[in-house]
């Protein structure tokens, strides 16, 4: 009998769910940095074996939105609830279960199995952690705790046999040779964005998007142009830099990472734009693939 789900991966910023979703994934689908509100969709990374497939979904982190990216963003968390076969709710050793409560209860009310990952273990004690299942327990009466660490793969293993022996019967809603939903475009705009998120400061991440105007793959070659759109001029003279130098690293950081990607040589141009108040713009959140109500 072949089993097949949607295995959905939700909780707060900067808990490590990207981390925890490549390490189940076996590929590097989400893109990870320090930074909080990395992830912007809802990305799929799909596991494959002989009598199973695992539609893993990585999901932004839950905040309560200041503008309209972050409504889509809440719109793409709240969507995972819906359709899961299994929830993963991911937290931390440093987070206490009452932050986001109001998100917290909407998993409470799920009739899926719930395994409620407290990662970042290697950050505390062993009484700090039974404490914190204690005060899980309340909170999530009906849901498995699973200590992990995602950074260093532990437990990952075991999360992997609960969700097989927790996965419906069904045959495979995907392609075997697929591992992903999304397209070659869409990694690009992500392997970019996260040079962003690691090189500049403050607001400066958030305010911008990537936009992959050319994707030709030749035989030997993937010749690229992305646009780096930002919000305001005084924020393109940032991303630029003095002489250029700014944007030229984050060029050259992301045509390695896409190198390695995709294995092969990759040519990237990459250009600046204003586009004024994107953020809370619906009809320029659809052109950038959002989600809104």
């Amino acid at each position: 009998m072949h089993k097949a789900g949607f295995v959905n991966i939700v909780g707060n910023p900067n808990v490590g769910k990207s981390t925890l979703m490549n390490q189940l994934v076996g590929e590097r689908v989400s893109i990870a940095t320090f930074k909080a509100q990395t992830t912007r969709h809802r990305i799929m990374g799909i596991y494959n074996t002989e009598d199973m497939q695992i539609v893993f979904s990585d999901t932004p982190g839950v905040v309560k939105p200041n503008y309209k990216l972050q409504e889509s963003m809440l719109n793409f968390s709240v969507s995972a609830l819906a359709d899961a076969d299994v929830l993963l709710y991911v937290t931390d050793v440093v987070e206490k279960p009452d932050k986001n409560s109001e998100f917290v209860e909407r998993v409470s009310r799920q009739s899926a199995p719930v395994l409620l990952l407290i990662n970042k273990i290697d950050l505390t004690n062993q009484a700090g952690l039974v404490k914190l299942v204690e005060d899980w327990q309340k909170v999530l009466p009906t849901a498995e705790i699973i200590p992990v660490s995602a950074l260093n793969n532990f437990n990952v293993d075991y999360v992997m046999k609960r969700i097989r022996e927790l996965l419906p019967d069904s045959p495979p809603y995907f392609d075997k040779d697929q591992w992903t939903d999304k397209p070659a475009r869409f990694f690009v705009s992500e392997i970019i964005r996260e040079k962003i998120l690691l090189y500049y400061d403050k607001e400066i991440p958030y305010s911008t998007e990537v936009v992959v105007e050319l994707f030709k793959e030749e035989e030997k070659m993937i010749r690229i142009m992305a646009i780096i759109y930002v919000e305001r001029d005084s924020q393109k003279g940032i991303i630029i830099g003095k002489e250029g130098k700014a944007l030229k690293k984050v060029a050259t950081e992301a045509r390695k990472s896409l190198e390695k990607f995709f294995g092969k040589t990759v040519f990237l141009e990459v250009f600046v734009k204003v586009d004024k108040d994107w953020r809370n713009s619906d009809r320029k959140l659809k052109n950038f693939g959002y989600q809104l109500d």
